[in-house]
């Protein structure tokens, strides 16, 4: 299964992810997610950047809280526009969830 996860909150915690074991898994940070892009926890970056998953964030929620593409700490994480969710959702993965 290819399964793409929204995660909209910052601090949770991710034993949802833990037990999802997808051949093929995306993270959206969308809304209050995006700082786990963008800040720091006790000098590292956010644990929920330990997957081995393709990780995205929604250009639009970072501008909203104040932020832009050159706050994100992680090159592995892809900044993205609205549109481009559509495309990974119909084109990339077979499955969706929000946590």
């Amino acid at each position: 299964m290819k399964l793409v996860t929204f995660v909209s909150d910052y601090k949770m915690t991710v034993d949802t992810l833990d037990r999802l074991k997808p051949e093929k898994l995306g993270i959206i940070l969308v809304q209050n997610g995006v700082y786990h892009a963008t800040t720091k926890e006790n000098g590292k970056p956010s644990s929920m950047l330990n997957y081995s998953a393709n990780y995205y964030v929604l250009q639009e929620d970072l501008e909203t809280r104040g932020l832009s593409a050159a706050n994100v700490i992680d090159s592995k994480v892809k900044v993205i526009k609205f549109g481009d969710i559509v495309d990974l959702m119909f084109n990339e993965y077979d499955k969706t969830a929000w946590l």
